[in-house]
């Protein structure tokens, strides 16, 4: 509906134009005038409106256009006005509207659909109609439509989505299970504890849609602008007339001074911007997020999850002979391939990786959390966590070597006797040293690393990436007294996290980013900027896209005034008519918001 306003005016310019051309040529006046005033007066009556709630802004100009072709009997200028005004809010509503794709889409992955248990009855209900209380079926690879507590049943979850942390939750009896996460085993039946409109992942989505509604301070900008920009045309309009005592050019003023691209323009770039960013899966919460993107200076990274993987992978496989690597490998990927724990994901994607032929495997049996028992290509396996091992061979417990080794491990016995473990660490993300590169590239002139890990770790991580500035051991507050440091030095601070440790530095840096394509948790809602990809490098990209998004705006904006001023001043002198000065204008308002939508493609 949006478009009607700009194509009801386009109509009646278009129709007083062919009466014109006829024998009717006297009801064009009538036709263009009753128009104007229909058309016309909405607009007047929506910023005399704003002005009494304290808006002084450039629609000002637009009004007193309008207002001044229907007391001068000149309707035909007061609706190309109509019509530029109309059709300027039309355009802006449609980049809008391509923004909020973003919103739509992250809605479309929403938990819809309940299981709801009464009296033995299993009842679908929409998730919007669950109530604290009820009782709910959660099938394997379903998502929990809200907060809830485990009342029966035993599974793994992934809530990584939620919390950022890639390990599966133990779902028994007594847990309390997000909305949003997927059960990943076994059904659960669980106990609503709040409604799904208050969940965790209701307010990722909320996050996601305030970037459509805040603006930022570019727009503030254009919107002081334009509150000096109405008393100089004030100022103009009253000069031609005492030099020249012609009415007409007053008006002629009035709509080549109509500023909609200092109104539209950084909106439209704004939200352009942003909607692109949205393409490449980087959610901008608000525009001053936009903008503050692009004035960065300094990098913060986090290690985990953000210059590592940020889940645990098979570093390493560790036999006993006379088995091998690979026959270890192959034996545990046969006997997980069932399984959707976390570590045994990665056995099997491990194997795969090297291209290991798999045994079969029958009579599998997974303990939750501790391992899997079966039979592989005939031989009775064991795999699993040290304790889950020695509880059914206990006399293995001196059999593995290096069975006191730290890490994360994973341990193996066949027919009773110990074959080999298999150990898990996180690794570089391949992007992590050209992230580093971009950012050096777009001419911030420091990268630092703060972790939590220890300063060996640290810098081998440090090296692996290029990052020279490495503060370790670091606690969250102490990652806040970095971030203030550098404040205080004057830079701009660009923190990238993804964990909840993260989520005060997060909130005290310039721009914060979360990482969060396997969840992010509260640093996501602590973060201006949300990068949903699992590609650490997305954020180069968001400062880059921030950077030609405030190029476009500013571009837009002083064109349009620029063109508009000559515009005013040319036709004070008279050699503008209202008519043509109002096709003027909207040939450059129009240009200039064209402009400005460039800011979206990419």
């Amino acid at each position: 509906m949006f478009w009607l306003p700009p194509v009801l005016a386009l109509t009646v310019i278009v129709s007083g134009l062919a009466l014109r051309a006829g024998p009717l040529s006297a009801w064009a006046h009538w036709l263009w005038l009753g128009g104007l005033v229909t058309l016309g007066l909405p607009v007047v009556f929506r910023t005399l409106r704003g002005a009494l709630r304290g808006r002084f802004a450039a629609d000002l100009v637009a009004t007193l256009a309008i207002l001044t072709a229907i007391v001068l009997g000149n309707p035909l200028p007061g609706l190309v006005v109509v019509l530029m005004q109309t059709g300027g809010e039309a355009l802006e509503n449609y980049a809008a509207r391509r923004a909020s794709r973003a919103v739509a889409e992250l809605e479309a992955q929403a938990p819809r659909l309940a299981h709801r248990v009464s009296g033995g009855v299993i009842e679908d209900i929409a998730a919007d109609l669950v109530r604290p209380g009820d009782r709910l079926l959660i099938r394997p690879g379903e998502l929990l439509p809200c907060d809830a507590f485990v009342v029966d049943g035993s599974s793994h979850v992934d809530a990584s989505r939620l919390t950022g942390e890639p390990m599966p939750v133990t779902a028994e009896p007594g847990t309390l299970l997000l909305s949003g996460s997927q059960n990943m085993e076994g059904p659960l039946t669980v106990e609503a504890r709040a409604l799904a409109s208050e969940s965790q992942y209701a307010r990722i989505v909320q996050l996601v849609r305030e970037a459509e509604a805040s603006k930022s301070p570019l727009q503030r900008m254009a919107d002081r602008y334009a509150v000096y920009f109405t008393p100089i045309t004030l100022a103009v309009c009253a000069v031609a007339y005492l030099a020249s005592g012609e009415a007409d050019r007053v008006l002629a003023v009035l709509v080549v001074a109509t500023p909609c691209p200092l109104l539209l323009a950084a909106p439209v770039a704004m939200i352009g911007g942003i909607n692109r960013a949205a393409r490449r899966s980087v959610i901008v919460r608000h525009g001053e997020a936009l903008e503050r993107l692009g004035q960065v200076t300094v990098a913060v990274l986090d290690k985990t999850g953000t210059l590592t993987i940020g889940r645990p992978l098979v570093s390493s496989v560790i036999p006993v002979p006379p088995f091998t690597g690979d026959e270890v490998l192959a034996l545990a990927a046969a006997a997980d391939l069932g399984s959707g724990h976390l570590l045994a994901r990665s056995v099997v994607q491990a194997a795969a990786d090297d291209g290991l032929t798999l045994p079969a495997a029958t009579g599998i049996a997974e303990s939750p959390g501790q391992g899997v028992t079966g039979r592989v290509g005939g031989r009775a396996v064991t795999f699993g966590a040290r304790s889950f091992v020695l509880t059914r061979h206990p006399a293995l417990d001196d059999a593995w070597p290096d069975g006191e080794a730290s890490g994360l491990r994973a341990w193996l016995a066949v027919e009773g006797q110990a074959a080999g473990s298999i150990e898990f660490a996180d690794r570089l993300r391949p992007e992590a040293s050209r992230l580093v590169q971009e950012l050096h590239r777009l001419g911030l002139r420091r990268v630092i690393l703060v972790t939590g890990d220890h300063q060996g770790h640290a810098l081998a991580v440090a090296r692996a990436a290029g990052i020279t500035e490495v503060r370790a051991d670091q606690l969250p507050a102490d990652k806040v007294r970095v971030v203030e440091a550098l404040e205080a030095e004057g830079e701009k601070v660009l923190m990238v996290g993804d964990g909840t440790n993260d989520a005060p530095a997060l909130t005290r840096a310039s721009v914060g980013v979360a990482l969060a394509a396997h969840g992010g948790g509260i640093s996501a809602e602590a973060a201006d900027v949300v990068v949903l990809a699992d590609d650490a490098s997305r954020v180069a990209e968001a400062v880059a896209i921030s950077r030609r998004t405030m190029r476009i705006a500013r571009q837009s904006v002083w064109a349009g005034l620029g063109l508009s001023a000559v515009a005013m001043l040319v036709a004070a002198l008279g050699y503008i008519p209202p008519t043509l000065g109002a096709l003027l204008q909207e040939a450059i308002d129009v240009a200039v918001i064209l402009h400005a939508l460039r800011a979206s493609v990419d």
